[in-house]
This record gives C-alpha cells, sequence and structure tokens, in this order.
C-alpha cells in the first residue's frame, strides 16, 4: 500500500476528527518548571477499590513531585470500561483526599492539561493512530477470536512464542481493496501497531529504581484501538503522558514486562519517552506456608485501607510508615530528627527498595507511638475526637464531655527527653485512658488487675489524706519517701533489698497501692500528675469503690 492509499485508509477508518495532530499539541505547551522539576501522575483505574500497594505508588508521585517543585496530577484511565466498577472513580478521589495525598492537578483537580479521563480524550487517541496508518506503522485487523485462538494452539503445538507477529499477523498487509470490501461487509476490526521489532535484536533500558536491564526488542502487532474505538492502555498513556509532559512515571514492577512495548510507542509516535520507576512489590511471610508472597486482599486485612481508618491509625502515622517502603534510610532519619517532618526529607530513587518490601505491622505500629509521642495532647484530642465522631459516637460525646481533663491526661509526661509512647491508634486512647473517665470507671476494672497482694488500705487512706496536691513532682516524690519512712517502709527499694526484714516494704509498694486504685493497673503514666488531674474528691471515690471490690 503506497502513502495516498494509506491516506485514504486513516480518512475512510477516522473521518469525522476535528483536530489535527499539530492542533492538539499546540492545546499542551511545555510546562513553565524548574530544570530539574518532577512531573508524575497517579493514574488509577476505577476497577477495584484503592489498596495499600495504589497508596504507596500515589504517595511516591507526591513526595518526588513535591520536592523537585515539579507537578503531581491525578489522571483517572479508565479505558476498561467493561471492568470499571460502580463508584470507583469516586472511591480514587476521596481515599486521596482522606489519606492526604492531594494532587496539585487532575480529575476533580483542574488544570491545564486536561481533560484526566481517559473516556474523555478518544479523538486525541484517534487522531495519532490515523498518522501512525498514515505512516504505515498501524492497521486494521479483522482477525475474528477464533481465528487468533487457531494461532495460538498452533504456537503451542510448535512452541514458538504466543501472540500475533510476523506470519501470524495475517491482516498485516492487506490491501486498501481487500480492507474497504471487509468493512462494508460489516466485519469488526481492531488496529493493531505494526510492529517494527524484532525479537532478536536486545534493547538496553535503565530504569530510575531497578538500574539497567536488558529485554528483546518487542515484535508483537498489539491491540492498539478495540473495536468499539476507545483505546487500550498501552496506547493511552504513551500519549497522555507525552500531553502532560509527565517525566517519570513510578508505578508497580507488575509493568517491568511492557517496557519494550512502552518504549517502541514513544518512539514510533515520535515521542521522547519517560523515565519509569519500577516500584518493588509490598511482601508478607504467609503464615500458612511460610513463603514470602505479595499481599493479598483475600488474605491480608491491611491490603485495603479502610483497615487503617476504621483502627485509627493517623495519617500522618501511615505516611511515615510510606516513607519508610519508599526510602530504606528514611525511617533512621526520622528517629534522629525529632523535630522535622516528611516534608524535610530527600527522598531518591537510589534509595528505594529494588526487591519485595516486607510489610512490618510491628515497625508500623512503633512508627504510631513515635508519632503520637511527639504530638501535644491537644492534638491528641483533636485527632481522637474527630476519629471517634466517625467511628465511636458514645466516645466522642464522652470526649466532648471531659475535654480539659482528657488533654490533661494525654499531655502527661510529654515535656521530659523521653516522651510516653503508649499509644498508637485512636482507637487506643479510650483503652489507655479508660481510667481518665469516670463514666468508664467501674469495679470491673479492679477485677482485671492482678492482685498478687494485699494492700494495707488504712495506710494508703492516711497517705492520700496527707499528701498535698500542689507540689512540684519532686516535692511529692520526697514527702512520699518520707511518708513511708514513718510508717516503716524504706524509703527506697535499694534500702529494702538490703536489709527487707527491717521494713513493712518499701516506697514503691505505697505507689503501687496508690496506683492499683486509681486506674486499674499495675503501670501507668506519671503516678502524681493522675493524682493531680482526679483531685481529692475522685481520689477517695475510688478508694471506697476499691475497698468494696477488696470486701466482695
Amino acid at each position: 500500500m503506497n502513502k495516498e492509499e494509506r491516506i485514504e485508509l486513516a480518512d475512510l477508518l477516522f473521518p469525522n476528527l476535528e483536530n489535527s495532530i499539530a492542533e492538539i499539541e499546540k492545546k499542551y505547551p511545555e510546562r513553565n518548571l524548574p530544570e530539574d522539576a518532577m512531573v508524575t501522575r497517579y493514574g488509577p483505574s476505577p476497577t477495584g477499590n484503592v489498596h495499600l500497594g495504589n497508596l504507596l505508588s500515589a504517595f511516591c508521585d507526591m513526595v518526588y513531585a513535591r520536592e523537585s517543585h515539579g507537578v503531581f496530577f491525578l489522571r483517572i484511565e479508565d479505558t476498561d470500561q467493561k471492568r470499571m466498577i460502580e463508584g470507583g472513580i469516586d472511591n480514587i478521589t476521596s481515599v486521596l483526599k482522606d489519606f492526604d495525598i492531594i494532587p496539585t492537578e487532575g480529575y476533580s483537580y483542574g488544570g491545564e492539561y486536561g481533560p484526566y479521563k481517559q473516556s474523555e480524550r478518544t479523538e486525541i487517541y484517534q487522531a495519532y493512530i490515523k498518522e501512525l496508518i498514515i505512516k504505515d506503522l498501524a492497521y486494521p485487523c479483522f482477525m475474528s477470536a477464533e481465528e487468533i485462538e487457531s494461532i495460538r494452539l498452533e504456537q503451542e503445538k510448535e512452541k514458538t512464542k504466543i501472540g500475533i507477529y510476523g506470519i501470524y499477523a495475517t491482516d498485516r498487509d492487506l490491501s486498501l481493496k481487500e480492507i474497504k470490501e471487509k468493512i462494508n461487509a460489516g466485519k469488526e476490526y481492531v488496529i493493531r501497531l505494526k510492529s517494527p521489532g524484532n525479537a532478536n535484536n536486545i534493547i538496553t533500558f535503565v530504569d530510575e529504581i531497578k538500574g539497567k536491564m536488558k529485554f528483546p526488542e518487542h515484535n508483537m502487532d498489539t491491540i492498539l484501538l478495540k473495536k468499539d474505538g476507545t483505546p487500550t492502555y498501552h496506547l493511552a498513556h504513551v500519549i497522555d503522558d507525552h500531553l502532560m509532559h509527565t517525566t517519570h512515571v513510578i508505578r508497580g514492577d507488575e509493568w517491568v514486562s511492557s517496557i519494550p512495548l512502552h518504549l517502541q510507542l514513544f518512539e514510533v509516535l515520535g515521542f521522547k519517552p519517560v523515565k519509569y520507576a519500577h516500584i518493588a512489590p509490598i511482601t508478607i511471610k504467609d503464615k500458612e506456608t511460610g513463603n514470602t508472597r505479595k499481599i493479598s486482599k483475600r488474605k491480608d486485612p491491611f491490603f485495603g485501607v479502610k483497615y487503617y481508618e476504621e483502627n485509627g491509625i493517623p495519617i500522618e502515622a501511615l505516611h511515615l510508615y510510606l516513607a519508610t517502603i519508599t526510602n530504606t534510610n528514611f525511617e533512621e532519619w526520622y528517629l534522629a530528627n525529632p523535630d522535622k517532618t516528611i516534608a524535610d526529607f530527600t527522598f531518591t530513587f537510589e534509595k528505594q527498595a529494588v526487591g519485595g518490601t516486607s510489610f512490618d505491622e510491628e515497625k508500623l505500629n512503633n512508627l504510631c507511638k513515635t508519632y503520637f509521642s511527639r504530638k501535644k495532647g491537644e492534638e491528641i484530642y483533636e485527632e481522637t475526637l474527630a476519629w471517634a465522631q466517625k467511628h465511636d459516637t458514645d466516645y466522642a460525646r464522652i470526649l466532648e464531655e471531659n475535654k480539659e481533663d482528657m488533654i490533661r491526661f494525654l499531655n502527661i509526661e510529654k515535656d521530659g527527653p523521653r516522651p510516653r509512647k503508649d499509644i498508637s491508634k485512636y482507637s487506643e486512647v479510650k483503652e489507655e485512658f479508660y481510667y481518665a473517665i469516670d463514666e468508664y470507671f467501674e469495679e470491673e476494672n479492679y477485677r482485671n488487675t492482678s492482685f498478687d497482694k494485699e494492700y494495707d488500705l488504712d495506710l494508703i487512706e492516711d497517705y492520700l489524706n496527707s499528701i498535698s496536691l500542689d507540689l512540684t513532682n519532686e516535692e511529692w516524690f520526697s514527702q512520699t519517701k518520707d511518708f513511708a519512712e514513718k510508717n516503716g517502709y524504706a524509703k527506697t527499694p535499694k534500702e529494702y533489698k538490703k536489709d527487707p526484714d527491717s521494713y513493712k516494704g518499701h516506697v514503691g509498694d505505697i505507689c503501687e497501692a496508690v496506683r492499683v486504685i486509681l486506674t486499674g493497673r499495675l503501670k501507668s503514666p506519671d503516678l502524681y500528675s493522675i493524682m493531680k488531674i482526679l483531685g481529692k474528691e475522685r481520689i477517695f471515690k475510688r478508694l471506697d469503690m476499691y475497698k468494696k471490690v477488696v470486701a466482695k
């Protein structure tokens, strides 16, 4: 087929396109950005709910664009209309908002490089395919599903590569007359790439994360346009990334095998290729088999993003965890810089894991505890209240009714060199600080405590009557030791150990008794701070409650 015939074919296949390629390119000028700025995109398909792997990809897009003073945009890649789920697009946009991963521009955010939804860009893709047909780099293929299946069976029998290429691409060299006849006969067709590749040739590619890689050159006549006139993902993302001036495509390594095709499409379309960075999968050691596998929707509750919100894991803490997956040196940096945030860290592809990254729940919990330890009581209160208003309305009411006390409890041991680390989730505030709320503090709290010894309750009552709540922590402990000494207790555990027969116990025994009576626990934050917040009246109410339990 000569060029004139190819032009006639292109006009036959695409008779009503409004814009030429030149006009389309004019609508998408170069971005006015610093030289090293990255333009990244999160391109989800609305065919399922957002999961942890998707969130990691979007997080990477955000931080790399942000630190390079670039652009991070959201593009909805909905070319696979058959697999779309109801509410899929809303799920994508709401999850990004809920998890504070906010694009600079894109679908639902606006911008000058839209539309940011691929189903609204069909004529753009068709214009480029029309040009490929004129250049003899694409062609209509009328092969039926039965014909393709027959070829596949033959290839399996001959033990050759499966696909449509070379001698198996039977419609590749149809004449214009033959094509017209098939179209007039009502035969359906797709548009395939007329691949210029040779599988015997080796191409070298440098992945931003994985480094240098080698592949056989792509030689398949891949489908570019489906029967309904919509593009395949392969074609659409290459054209869109060109027009939107994407510099870096950060995606899961399940796409590595597509690199030869995507590079070839950039080449045949005459585009400068983007840089690809393929993220290692998040893995876990299977409890049943002991083998390492990818995280799974079916087996792993933490796979879905609802898990993190429902369990009260702070968004910022989850960001910290995603940062440790993104760069292996982040955790060490974060722990060494208590006054810094993620925005102060420099992410690099060189520090991104090449192999699988194991999901580490203990690390996530530790990062959450560190996050809470660096927050003031007021911040923890407000964040916990916001979470409870969605997930535990009864507790939200209790928090609102006890705001001042709760903030004071949450601020205990916050100002020292080693701030308390006893909370890893908003849901744990209720569990860890139940003793702060009189409504929640019942006799049952005592029964849950292991009573290995009996306390001298008359002594404890004398102590509580004698101690002042207007002291510094140091003054309180000094008075407590004096009280212990006057009543036959050693002032320190060390003194008691030296001569246990000379004492009834030591000062720690008195503090332990008070702690159990006031909190129902053998361990708690600073005892005197708790006493000051409760006040004498509430303290003695709890002493009376404890006496009832012991009497039973």
